[in-house]
């Protein structure tokens, strides 16, 4: 179920002093902003999201999401800085985040600067997110695409606090033998195994024990012979 916009535009009043924001870690990640300690979060063209910066005030916390990666999560936390920022990006040409019906006379996009705070012991992945009773109401598990929005307190130090710790290791389930592994596998067994006696052989070993009973008749002697 996800939310409508009168309930996230609620969300930005009542919800202003923690927030989530995503970034490509390929682009700029968590280390880029531990490099270069403050960066204006430009690029956002989604007017839910620019809402979002608009409402924020110097000060407010951020949690660092890391959006398109494999596992895509929280990796770390940074502050809001300063506010109302024209991101110039709209400006260039040569970037894909270029609006050509801005000018600097009249911009269209905004944004904030964000200074970095922490990296994270553990990254926050979103598998552990989901699997948290705590954040089954959060705003990213319905409006995942959303590349900024609103956390309330209680989340936001939940996630803090996962990333405090190693995420549980999850038992898997042995594979299976591949076919060739099991007919090697019954090969082995059936060559440990005593051999049959073949009844061939022992037809002929009966056989012979029956002549050798048997034999040929004895010959009379001379003496029986003569009479």
């Amino acid at each position: 179920m996800q939310a409508t916009r009168r309930e996230t535009c609620a969300m930005v009043g009542a919800m202003a002093k923690f927030w989530l924001m995503k970034s490509e870690p390929d682009l700029f990640g968590i280390a880029d902003l531990a490099r270069v300690k403050v960066e204006p979060w430009t690029g956002v063209r989604s007017h839910f999201a620019r809402a979002h910066m608009r409402a924020m005030s110097v000060g407010d916390r951020v949690l660092f999401h890391h959006s398109n990666a494999k596992p895509p999560g929280v990796a770390g936390l940074a502050r809001v800085v300063r506010t109302g920022v024209v991101d110039e990006t709209q400006f260039d040409p040569e970037s894909k985040y270029y609006d050509p019906k801005a000018t600097r006379e009249a911009p269209i996009w905004d944004c904030v600067e964000v200074e970095y705070v922490a990296t994270l012991p553990h990254f926050v992945a979103m598998d552990r997110i989901r699997a948290e009773p705590a954040l089954a109401g959060m705003l990213l598990l319905r409006q995942g695409r959303l590349s900024v929005q609103p956390v309330n307190e209680a989340e936001y130090e939940t996630i803090v606090a996962l990333g405090q710790t190693p995420a549980p290791e999850v038992a898997r389930a042995p594979k299976p033998a591949k076919p060739r592994q099991a007919a090697r596998s019954a090969k082995a067994a059936r060559a440990t195994r005593p051999p049959k006696p073949r009844a061939r052989g022992g037809r002929v070993a009966a056989r012979s024990k029956r002549s050798a009973s048997v034999g040929k008749p004895a010959r009379r002697s001379r003496a029986t012979r003569a009479k």
